[in-house]
């Protein structure tokens, strides 16, 4: 079992990242995660690119130049310890089917990723990124019962690419404010997907991460484009004093959607957030998101031809609490040398919380959130949590 996680370890290490979950996004910053994941309509950090990459545009000016040089984060499913220490402990087919039958029902998930970025916005309301990022993302699920999917299902990725994103801000349109952001990535990954049976478990327990490699292992690699507004009304004082910000992304257009675990496909989405002034506080902003406006998430299935069974893309339909997303930051101290938001929010139906600090050059981040890995709210959730360790100015 500790060999299935160095796998994902060590090709993150390579420079090349996964979630059984809706894939509309490459990447999850833990200081978004925290609010809901609503960011469509907010930006303001270099992970704006993963979002809305007009979001490049919110970025403080006050900041200059803003490097950071490392952005780990790590997430676990809660429950993923006990469940790796008793599967490293089960020997014979019959402890991995106790094991398995002990954990049914349940999902576990582990993930290491960096994104590391160069990024400002100029006097001329001119906004820019560049961004390294690598990853690897570890989820199980055990069954009871040996079927297609094995007493094991494991579907997990490393992957990694460059991403380069652009906001320009243009003054009185509509009357308003108009911001046209541009990303553009490469990605290349490494899937390893499959139903492990007890056997290939228990006999290939000195060389699973090898197995695996050798039998599962696919390799992707494709080019995306991101297209992003933000708009800012300037119609009363009332709408001014809001600061209100409309938001609108499609991402992934391009041949990221290969056919394989991982796919990213082209996703539209809607956002709306307000930021008005609050006494005692250095920011407030309230959003809300609708992701995946026409649907085009695909999910995981098992598929059997001709005796050889294998995953492929199937069309989900996810139900309305699965495309929202909402949220709240409350910032509440921001200067040279010591920085606190805090966030919340609502995500596919489940809470959200986070918290975001930053002394001198040190980040920290930690963050919680439920993933629902089902077609529908409550089929099969599994509640994450994620720290984040960075070094920046």
């Amino acid at each position: 079992m500790k060999k299935i996680i160095s796998l994902a370890l060590l090709t993150a290490a390579t420079g090349v990242y996964a979630d059984i979950s809706t894939q509309e996004f490459l990447y999850k910053d833990p200081r978004i995660v925290g609010a809901g994941s609503a960011n469509t309509a907010v930006g303001g950090y270099s992970t704006a690119v993963f979002y809305n990459p007009a979001g490049l545009i919110n970025i403080k000016k006050s900041h200059g130049v803003e490097v950071e040089l490392l952005g780990l984060t790590a997430s676990a499913s809660s429950g993923i310890k006990d469940f790796i220490d008793d599967l490293d402990e089960a020997n014979t087919d019959q402890e991995v089917l106790d094991v398995a039958k002990k954990y049914s029902g349940d999902a576990f998930h582990a993930n290491v990723s960096n994104y590391s970025s160069v990024s400002y916005h100029t006097e001329d309301d001119l906004a820019f990124s560049i961004g390294l990022l690598g990853a690897a993302d570890l989820n199980l699920i055990p069954h009871a019962n040996s079927g297609a999917n094995g007493v094991l299902e494991t579907h997990s990725r490393a992957y990694g690419g460059v991403v380069l994103g652009a906001a320009q801000k243009f003054d009185d349109v509509l009357p308003g404010n108009l911001t046209i952001g541009v990303g553009v990535k490469y990605i290349t990954q490494y899937s390893y997907e499959a139903g492990l049976d007890a056997g290939e478990i228990s006999s290939h327990n000195d060389d699973l991460e090898t197995y695996i490699r050798d039998t599962y292992e696919e390799e992707n690699s494709g080019f995306g484009v991101d297209i992003g507004l933000l708009y800012a009304p300037k119609i009363s004082d009332a709408i001014d004093s809001l600061n209100t910000s409309i938001g609108f992304s499609v991402m992934n257009i391009g041949n990221l959607d290969f056919d394989a675990y991982g796919a990213q496909p082209m996703t539209c989405n809607a956002g709306l957030a307000i930021a008005p002034e609050v006494p005692f506080t250095d920011m407030f902003k309230l959003s809300v998101d609708y992701v995946d406006i026409f649907n085009a998430q695909q999910a995981r299935a098992i598929d059997t031809v001709g005796g050889v069974t294998t995953y492929k893309n199937i069309d989900a339909n996810y139900e309305l609490m699965q495309h929202l997303r909402a949220g709240a930051t409350i910032g509440l101290i921001d200067n040279s040398w010591f920085m606190m938001t805090l966030n919340g929010g609502l995500y596919q139906g489940a809470y959200t919380a986070g918290i975001d600090m930053q002394l001198a050059v040190l980040k920290l981040q930690a963050a919680t959130y439920q993933e629902q890995l089902g077609a529908t709210i409550g089929q099969l959730e599994d509640r994450r949590y994620v720290v984040g360790l960075g070094i920046g100015w």
